[in-house]
């Protein structure tokens, strides 16, 4: 029988009581813990962590009785937390490895198994290939699955219960200098989405002038009003809302974890992923002058690349997900990382996504420019050109899937939305380089039954051109 247990973009994830289930859940700690013997990362002893959502804490808990139960040493969370502090965690324990208990923006009904290498950020591919193999062979009877009470692992020494919060702020304010955020004249809307940074950033920047105004704060696994806990413009309608009404500075969003961020500008106007990046890259190279690659996925802006040329520094590109953007950013030494769906990361922390982060780099921008986000978006275009970004995510039947990836694995279009196709790259999915800088991808999600189609173009008339054409190709119109 195929396994249940199957590591996408990042991590396992699947729906509550169907696959993720406790005996799932066990299988894929006894295949972590095994990966962790056989490596010899076991000996630094594992963090686990878990988020708000509906049994996160007891599946955390059945980890942690798997991995002690392996002689694992486990540093357990005693409440929710984002899955940044839980990276975070990993390197403050000195850690081998760690676990987050969380499904991140996936919607309510799911729930996951994130795996952290010792340097807190997701497991590699390699990593993740021999947990992989780890788990086939507890599924095979290869391996025994052993497990001890949390009582008995707490008498013998293997586990130790923590706050994994404190610490993880106390972190954030030694990256970002939060004394001039917290004493600017600012008004701030954050939606917390209901997740696990609900309360965090109103503990971080209070105190001074700054006036936050917090809208879902309090833990909901149901994610009442939103399709999935994710901060992308579908999803913060009543963060605009709060914004004019309130006449707020700006809004920011986090995604049910908390390692993924939304902007919203003074005007209520949503400020795309691929803006985003692109303005805190623009804000480290210049007013804070580090000088470093800025890595990013093959659906990143081309932006990147502008400010690349524009400051002389490399822009390298991974496929989608940070288990490929970390190590790259560790390896070139980066000033940050991200990939589009909102998630970024920056030198002096872990090299691993981080809302809360990106909140106060933000924050940052403005007060150190004196000006709102539509003016910081103004002084970046000035450098790299306008430029306008959508992403259309697309249910399918699943008998379709064959078909559908026989066509992003050959389709070659000479053009799209009236725009000559110069050349394609299929690294991950397939990616279609327009004449005069713009692009198109379409790949299959690694988390969940979509298809996720993408284009940047100077205007949002031929990004619609553009994606109605890849429809069309697809058979998805």
């Amino acid at each position: 029988m195929p396994s249940e247990i199957k590591f996408g973009t990042d991590g396992w994830r699947a729906i509550i009581a169907d696959q993720f289930t406790f005996a799932n859940v066990r299988k894929a700690a006894q295949g972590l813990a095994s990966e962790m013997l056989a490596s010899g990362t076991a000996q630094s002893g594992a963090v686990i962590a878990w988020d708000t959502r509906f049994a996160s804490q007891a599946f955390a808990a059945t980890t942690a009785e798997v991995l002690t139960g392996n002689g694992i040493r486990c540093s357990l969370a005693t409440r929710p937390a984002p899955t940044p502090a839980a990276s975070f965690s990993v390197t403050h324990h000195n850690a081998g490895g760690g676990v987050m208990i969380t499904a991140s923006h996936n919607p309510g009904a799911y729930n996951g198994f994130k795996v952290k290498s010792d340097q807190g950020g997701s497991a590699p591919p390699e990593m993740v290939e021999r947990i992989e193999a780890q788990v086939a062979r507890v599924e095979s009877g290869e391996v025994e699955l052993r497990s001890i009470g949390l009582d008995t692992a707490e008498k013998n020494g293997l586990l130790n219960r923590f706050d994994p919060t404190g610490p993880y702020l106390e972190k954030l304010a030694q990256v970002v200098d939060i004394g001039p955020i917290k004493n600017a004249p600012l008004k701030i809307v954050v939606d917390s989405m209901y997740g696990s940074g609900g309360g965090l950033f109103p503990r971080l920047l209070a105190g001074g002038k700054l006036e936050l105004l917090e809208i879902h704060g309090e833990p909901n696994p149901a994610f009442p009003g939103f399709a999935q806990p994710e901060p992308i413009e579908a999803n913060l309608g009543a963060l605009r809302d709060a914004v004019r009404e309130t006449g707020a500075d700006a809004g920011i969003a986090f995604d049910g974890d908390a390692d993924r961020v939304g902007y919203v500008d003074e005007n209520g106007r949503y400020i795309s992923t691929l803006e985003g990046f692109s303005l805190l890259a623009h804000h480290l190279l210049e007013r804070r002058g580090q000088r470093g690659s800025v890595v990013s996925t093959i659906t990143m802006s081309s932006m990147v690349d502008r400010l690349g040329e524009a400051y002389r520094v490399d822009t390298p590109r991974t496929a989608v997900g940070f288990k490929y953007v970390g190590p790259m950013m560790l390896t070139t030494d980066a000033v940050l990382g991200g990939e589009e769906s909102g998630g970024y990361a920056f030198r002096g922390h872990v090299p691993e996504r981080d809302g809360l982060l990106s909140g106060l780099f933000f924050l940052e921008a403005m007060v150190m420019s004196g000006k709102h986000p539509s003016e910081l978006l103004s002084e970046l275009f000035a450098i790299t050109g306008p430029h306008s970004f959508q992403r259309i995510d697309l249910e399918f039947p699943a008998g379709d899937r064959a078909a559908i990836q026989q066509v992003i694995n050959t389709a070659e279009p000479d053009e799209l939305g009236g725009l000559a196709v110069e050349r394609s790259d299929r690294l991950d999915g397939v990616k279609y380089f327009l004449v005069g800088g713009s692009w198109a991808i379409v790949r299959m999600s690694g988390t969940e039954p979509l298809l996720r189609i993408y284009s940047e173009a100077p205007n949002a008339e031929t990004v619609s051109l553009i994606l109605d054409d890849l429809k069309t190709m697809l058979g998805q119109s």
